[in-house]
């Protein structure tokens, strides 16, 4: 029993060895694993953190890209309507055309209906009178160029002999010959392209049957606009989301009044037009000066180029029929007049409800007339003029819509 306390101790002493070389162990295998000991700090791992893509782009270059994109899309949009547009160019132009004779006849034919004329009855009187004008208008130009076709024709030989003998005694020291050369040549042309010609001429009567096809499909449009516009306008209406169509009901009848605003002026300074330059030719002893300020009418409907196709054709009759100083003169007229239709007829005939800026005016024409020819170009400044009023109209409406309680100008019915 003396023994025993030993005994103990050494036991309890192995056992606090063991005890130790445990903890040792666990602190190693505890540094290994990277963790905390309880004489070591603990090392802790750093990790990178790679930032999003999108936050490392430069801010600007991130701008343009959006922009890009959705103007890719626009663009897009853009020239698949081009395409249709070009695809139904027949449709679009005749409906275009409507429109733009219903803007112009639309007030008589409503005058006629408030006087107590059924709908009806006054949609046909207004219909025949207009249709009957420009009939009229046509023949009239055509009877005239088939009457004055052979003075014209003796006019021209004798503008072109009296040309002949100028350049024989002029200083430039044209020879006999030389003009004959040059007129061989040009015989010599048309010879060689006969095929060429007569397929220029299959093509004209293509296009005659176009254009008569187009006639008769603006008239038919142009009854049922007159007859039925307020309904049609409420159908197309039922098209557009309930959201937004407060917004275009409202910009429609702004729309039809800039489009009838447009037609009556340019239909006024037209006539303005044609008759101030066809008494100046008249007074000049030019031919077919009635003719002539009946083009220069119906070519006032095409903005800038048509000004200038018809009175460069007075000026070139004038020069091969009267001479040079007639067609100086005949110049003088045609510049006179425009100048007084560009600075001041048309700013207060058209006012500010169909006001334009010129580079629209001449990006809409050429772009008009790229797509469409000739018809485009009547119909592309009335367009960017009633897109204009469109888009600053809703503009409007926007703003009012964020105000409360703001008034309600919406309609219904052009």
């Amino acid at each position: 029993m003396a023994r025993l306390p030993d005994w103990a101790g050494r036991l309890g002493a192995g056992l606090n060895a063991a005890g130790k070389r445990w903890e040792e162990r666990r602190a190693e295998a505890r540094r290994d694993e990277g963790g905390e000991s309880d004489h070591e700090p603990l090392v802790v791992q750093q990790v990178v953190v790679r930032p999003d893509p999108a936050q490392v782009v430069p801010w600007g270059l991130r701008v343009a890209a959006e922009a890009a994109w959705r103007l890719l899309v626009l663009a897009g949009t853009v020239w698949v309507l081009m395409r249709v547009i070009s695809s139904v160019r027949l449709i679009v132009l005749s409906f275009a055309g409507a429109l733009l004779v219903t803007a112009l006849l639309q007030p008589l034919s409503a005058r006629l209906t408030r006087r107590g004329l059924p709908r009806g009855a006054a949609t046909a009187f207004t219909a025949v009178l207009g249709f009957a004008v420009l009939g009229l208008l046509g023949w009239f130009v055509t009877w005239q160029i088939m009457e004055n076709a052979d003075n014209l024709s003796r006019q021209v030989q004798g503008g072109i002999d009296d040309l002949r003998r100028w350049l024989l005694n002029s200083p430039f020291h044209v020879t006999e010959s030389q003009i004959n050369g040059i007129a061989e040549n040009l015989r010599e042309a048309v010879g060689s392209n006969t095929e060429s010609l007569t397929s220029a001429g299959l093509e004209g009567v293509t296009v005659v049957v176009e254009a008569l096809t187009m006639l008769l499909l603006m008239i038919f449009c142009t009854l049922f606009l007159l007859h039925d516009g307020k309904k049609i306008w409420r159908w197309t209406l039922k098209l557009v989301p309930v959201a937004a169509r407060q917004g275009v009901a409202g910009a429609g009848p702004m729309a039809w009044r800039t489009l009838t605003a447009y037609v009556r002026g340019t239909v006024v300074v037209a006539l303005i037009d044609a008759v101030f330059i066809g008494l100046g030719i008249y007074f000049l002893d030019v031919p077919m000066a009635v003719p002539l300020a009946v083009v220069i009418f119906l070519f006032a409907f095409i903005p800038l180029v048509g000004a200038f196709v018809s009175g460069a054709l007075a000026v070139l009759v004038a020069l091969v029929t009267q001479g040079v100083f007639v067609a100086v003169m005949t110049l003088v007229v045609v510049l006179a007049v425009q100048q007084i239709e560009g600075h001041i007829l048309q700013p207060f005939i058209l006012g500010r409800a169909v006001r334009v800026h010129p580079l629209a005016v001449v990006l809409s024409v050429s772009a008009g007339g790229m797509i469409a020819g000739i018809g485009g170009a009547v119909v592309a400044v009335p367009l960017v003029a009633v897109t204009n009023t469109v888009v600053s109209y809703l503009h409007r409406h926007a703003h009012r819509a964020s105000v409360p309680d703001a008034p309600d100008t919406g309609a219904t019915v052009v």
